[in-house]
């Protein structure tokens, strides 16, 4: 007989603690108030990811 262990994880939003698993719809998050928020955020573009600089941009800081 195998045991699953429920993983728990933080609310990448609130910092709560909540299950993984298929019984959370909001996961990671746990609830839908806290995904609209992360959502919100990347829309007004709070969260970037940074690129590489390109061969012509650092030329041009000579």
């Amino acid at each position: 007989m195998t045991i699953k262990k429920a993983v728990v994880v933080d609310c990448p939003a609130c910092g709560r603690k909540t299950p993984f698993d298929s019984s959370n719809r909001w996961r990671p998050f746990c609830s839908q108030r806290c995904k609209s928020l992360d959502l919100g955020a990347w829309a007004a573009e709070r969260y970037r990811i940074a690129e590489e600089a390109k061969e012509e941009q650092l030329e041009g800081k000579d």
